[in-house]
């Protein structure tokens, strides 16, 4: 015992001793102020020449009366080996033609593989001879505000056009919904982005993508001209662009839950502007005026994220919501819908016989609905009612028809035939799945 009591003035003697001499040795070999510059220097142009490869420019081109209007230019990034890229919804938007440059000056016809204009995320696949190379996807909720965000695209057709700057913020929502309902994560930036950057990659220091550029915002009292937009640049975070471009590639598209409310939010919760006649909300009591606190024992807060989780509930699915009414605490059982067409960005087709015969929008069952409709097995086969023109209709947004008189139907092109042949009735029999089971409905044609 008193023999380690004595080392120890020795040990520590030798430790000090050490730590001064690699102090004054790490002194004498900093680094000069050229020699830092330097270092963070090649640390950007080391990102800038990993990611190009992976970086492609977009050319699309749409019907319109001025030929001025009929080209626009964009940027993508490859998602996976296998030619699946992601680029901006906005960037592709009616266009019948869809071309995409490589780094090498190859150009393919790329194929839409699906778009979600509620988060302005879109995915095209280009067959190569060969695998591609990608950009891995960084985890957007570890990115810090002040840290270095590097955008690469194309604007102004300046192919791979790499610009530097910081994230200035996280978590922005500021879109209004004006039509579709936004789903919003934005990193601002004040890297210089640009027309023709849109769907361009925004990279952290490591080649990683923190997200997707995705517009510009300036004040009205900005100037700017035509060709240069003067304000902050925004990008779509990494997680959502994951999530979403995941999805586009299994299903086409994306099926969110809805519930039909106008909301706001309150120190309490989230109020309740108004409600929507038939949808989920409606149907299950909620009334406007009430204060929402609770969403499956989750504590409600904020709005954007309170949309995010509905729209991630299962179509058919039952959830629990706590509201506050007149200072009192109840509990309601909402049953998730669909969400409409319109309010998803998809058009609303009204010239067919099913909508001027039954009143009934349908689409065909697709993969992955049985995923999102707690009622559906991937055994079912038939066509999904998207929409119904009378608020009490026989059959309800999101039943499934899978016969008509007997003859099965597995397409919105055997309903229509149907439809159209039998002109000579006044009424048919549907087979349809819903909530509340299988069963024989006998529906009025419109003649």
């Amino acid at each position: 015992m008193k023999k380690n009591i004595f080392l120890c003035p020795s040990l520590l003697f030798l430790v000090i001793s050490v730590s001064i001499v690699i102090s004054c040795g790490g002194t004498t070999q900093q680094p000069t102020d050229v020699e830092l510059l330097g270092s963070i220097e090649n640390a950007f142009v080391n990102v800038a020449k990993r990611s190009t490869p992976a970086i492609v420019g977009i050319t699309t081109f749409r019907q319109a009366e001025d030929p001025r209007f009929r080209r626009q230019e964009g940027s993508g990034f490859i998602f996976r080996g296998d030619g699946y890229i992601l680029t901006n919804e906005h960037v592709i938007r009616d266009s019948t033609v869809i071309r995409v440059r490589l780094l090498d000056e190859s150009v393919y016809e790329a194929k839409l593989v699906g778009t979600d204009p509620n988060t302005d995320i879109a995915v095209l696949k280009i067959d190569a001879p060969e695998t591609l190379p990608v950009l891995p996807l960084a985890n957007s909720e570890a990115v810090q505000v002040g840290q270095f965000a590097i955008a690469i695209g194309n604007p102004f057709q300046l192919n791979h056009t790499v610009t530097i700057g910081t994230v200035s913020g996280k978590g922005r929502s500021f879109l209004p919904d004006r039509g579709i309902v936004r789903y919003q994560d934005f990193i601002q930036t004040d890297a210089w982005i640009n027309v023709g950057n849109s769907g361009g990659p925004l990279l952290n220091i490591h080649g990683e993508v923190i997200g997707i550029n995705s517009l510009i915002r300036r004040p009205d009292n900005t100037p700017a001209t035509n060709a240069v937009r003067a304000g902050a640049g925004f990008a779509i975070s990494s997680n959502l662009v994951e999530k979403i471009g995941t999805q586009l590639i299994a299903k086409g598209r994306i099926i969110r839950g809805y519930l039909g409310i106008g909301m706001e939010e309150v120190p309490q919760g989230i109020r309740v502007l108004r409600v929507s006649r038939n949808m989920p909300a409606h149907l299950s009591g909620l009334q406007r005026g009430d204060i929402i606190i609770g969403y499956n024992g989750k504590k409600v807060a904020d709005s954007d994220e309170f949309k995010m989780w509905i729209a991630d509930s299962q179509v058919g699915k039952e959830s629990k919501i706590t509201v506050l009414r007149n200072g009192h605490e109840r509990m309601f059982n909402v049953t998730i819908g669909e969400m409409p067409a319109l309010l998803a960005g998809r058009p609303v087709e009204t010239d067919s016989v099913a909508w001027h015969e039954l009143g009934i929008r349908v689409r065909k069952l697709e993969k992955g609905d049985a995923e999102r409709y707690t009622y559906l097995t991937e055994d079912d086969r038939g066509v999904i009612v998207l929409d119904a023109v009378q608020v009490n209709s026989q059959i309800p947004r999101g039943t499934l028809i899978t016969a008509i008189n007997g003859q099965r139907i597995t397409s919105t092109q055997e309903l229509e035939a149907f439809l159209q042949k039998k002109q000579e009735l006044n009424e048919i029999i549907l087979d349809i799945k819903s909530k509340h089971g299988t069963e024989k409905i006998t529906v009025p044609l419109k003649r």
